[in-house]
């Protein structure tokens, strides 16, 4: 193996004080545990594995890789009442096992007769849990279902440190090899989320490039990651500093309790990097290829307005208004404006969904749900045609904003309210976990679980809009 010493880069003056700057007093912190520093040397590589080029070969190295899990995380951490919250406490209420199956795992939902297949793919420190409903309702309509874990994804968040955006992209390109397998000439798409939604972006122009098959018949992309906060460059600066002897912790951009089954709650410094490298090659290669037609297939993108995590105005100048006019849609979540008056925002988005519906020049479909009056929690659904000014269609959804609810989130989209996990209540009669909307209140810095993690939101109102539109979506694309 490497030293830390071999393989460290020179960094450039400006950026090591700037660096140092950011991280000053970075060494201190939560103490690491096994599942920050033990890296699970049975993930999926895209250099280490050449041997794997087929999805049973990846399920079959899956299947290892938990059991090396089991063996170097599980079975030394301590048990017991005072780790019922304990993630990788095995028997506690956040242990995955307690769940059945285990959405951590790649899942495939088969069908005798498929009308076509999905895949879908998961956000970064997430698990396929995230789009389960998703992929539950389609096997429903007679698709069959993918949802593919990612590598690094779904055991420890040390996976994170070693990952490259490389190594989910070829993990990708299995799974869409494995569907074509079963269902032959009928269509394919491809239900990404987040970092997941860059990767069916880096699929599709693989394809359009020669360097991957089959091509999809489209893409839903669901809060997706396009443009990220420019300091997540400086993520690999970071992370080589965090190379160096007692400087571990700088590995870590976060390192909170893991109390959540499907989602690690700690960051590492790698992974901002990766998804940084992923949008940036995704972005540079869809700008080379504007004005081009139909390098991508139809695009259906689905999105809150306010997005703590990704850009909506990148997802509009750098992708939408890239592409050939009249393939693509765009839906967005706007803010409750009945609950949430200007005088109490940080950034009102009024500017950028007034720009869209005022520019007569939008070479794709737009629809805004929001509050159907200023002074209503009634929410409806404003549809505008491409190449048009104002809004043609309006549809009630026969919902309102919930009371408390000001807007949605970048990890609320693809979870139902009953959801039993995320959604608006605990499943009744289940003594289990529930990390969804609750109401607590009292002094800060009593709980282990964050004020900021109880202030977002985890799950989608509006889930059967969402659902329906995506279900419309794919059963009407026809295969390209």
């Amino acid at each position: 193996m490497k030293s830390a010493a071999s393989r460290w880069h020179p960094i450039p003056p400006g950026i090591l004080l700037l660096t140092g700057l950011l991280l000053m007093g970075g060494c201190g912190g939560p103490e690491l545990t096994p599942w920050h520093t033990d890296q699970l040397t049975r993930e999926f590589s895209a250099r280490r594995s050449a041997d794997v080029d087929n999805f049973a070969d990846y399920l079959a190295l899956e299947k290892t890789l938990f059991a090396q899990l089991d063996e170097r995380v599980y079975a030394k951490t301590a048990t017991g009442p005072e780790y019922a919250l304990m993630r990788y406490s095995k028997g506690s209420l956040a242990d995955p096992a307690q769940r059945q199956p285990n959405w951590n795992r790649s899942f495939e939902l088969s069908s005798n007769a498929p009308a076509g297949a999905v895949l879908l793919l998961h956000g970064m420190s997430d698990s396929p849990y995230s789009l389960r409903a998703l992929g539950e309702s389609l096997h429903r309509r007679g698709f069959q279902v993918l949802g593919l874990r990612l590598p690094g994804h779904g055991t420890a968040p040390s996976g994170m440190l070693g990952i490259d955006w490389q190594d989910m992209a070829r993990a990708t390109r299995l799974g869409m090899k494995h569907l074509a397998q079963g269902v032959g000439d009928k269509p394919i798409h491809i239900i990404g989320y987040s970092t997941g939604a860059a990767l069916a972006l880096d699929y599709a122009l693989r394809v359009e490039q020669g360097q991957a098959a089959p091509k999809p018949a489209s893409l839903v992309l669901v809060s997706p990651a396009v443009g990220i906060s420019p300091a997540a460059a400086l993520a690999k600066w970071k992370r080589r500093l965090g190379l160096l002897p007692g400087l571990g912790s700088l590995a870590w951009l976060q390192i909170e309790p893991e109390f959540d089954p499907y989602k690690y709650n700690s960051f590492a410094t790698n992974a901002a990097e990766q998804v940084h490298r992923l949008t940036s090659s995704v972005a540079g290669r869809i700008g080379n290829r504007a004005g081009s037609d139909s390098f991508l297939p139809p695009i259906l993108i689905l999105k809150s307005t306010v997005d703590a995590t990704v850009s909506t105005n990148a997802v509009v100048d750098r992708l939408l208004l890239q592409l050939a006019p009249r393939r693509h849609e765009l839906v967005l979540f706007d803010i409750n404006r009945f609950a949430a008056t200007s005088s109490l925002l940080v950034e009102d988005p009024a500017p950028l969904t007034t720009r869209l519906i005022a520019d007569d020049q939008l070479p794709f479909g737009l629809t805004l749900v929001s509050n159907a009056a200023s002074n209503s929690r009634a929410v409806k659904a404003f549809y505008k045609a491409p190449f048009s000014t104002g809004v043609a269609r309006i549809e009630p959804l026969d919902q309102e904003w919930p009371l408390g609810v000001f807007s949605l989130s970048h990890v609320a989209l693809p979870f139902p309210p009953d959801d039993p996990l995320y959604g608006r209540e605990p499943p009744k009669g289940r003594d289990q976990l529930f990390l969804g909307q609750q109401a607590l209140q009292g002094e800060r810095g009593v709980l282990k679980i964050s004020g900021d993690f109880m202030l977002r939101l985890r799950h989608n109102p509006f889930y059967d809009y969402l659902e329906k539109r995506v279900l419309g979506w794919i059963e009407k694309t026809p295969r390209n």
